[in-house]
């Protein structure tokens, strides 16, 4: 099976600036896709990030707006990073399903994806 079928929920291209925080540490990327429940990021030149330690991803919107994922660090690539959001506030959840919306296309699987979205919320988070 491959990560693209075992994957739950819906990833869209999505180009936007972003910046990775980790204690005093800022690294800008850019955002080459976005789901529900995860974003992946090019990797930062320079890129020394404690896998342990607690991650957020601030992703800089062209109105002016940011979503802010607390992230869980789940692979390292030679030119990406794939993180898993571990908590995201209202007004950047409520920015991130329009995005994604937007973006799908498709309000059916959209729905799918909300719908997966609250029966994890009580187990283990998935990618």
């Amino acid at each position: 099976m491959t990560n693209q079928e075992r994957r739950r929920f819906h990833r869209v291209l999505f180009d936007a600036p972003c910046e990775i925080h980790q204690s005093e540490n800022v690294w800008d990327s850019q955002v080459l896709d976005i789901s529900l429940k995860g974003v992946l990021v090019r990797r930062p030149d320079h890129w020394d990030g404690d896998v342990e330690a607690p991650l957020e991803v601030v992703i800089n919107l062209e109105n002016g707006a940011a979503i802010v994922m607390a992230v869980l660090l789940k692979h390292v690539e030679r030119v990406q990073l794939g993180f898993q959001c571990q908590y995201i506030d209202l007004e950047s959840a409520s920015h991130l399903r329009r995005l994604v919306e937007l973006n799908i296309g498709n309000d059916e699987l959209l729905q799918r994806d909300l719908a997966e979205l609250g029966a994890k919320s009580g187990s283990e988070p998935e990618d």
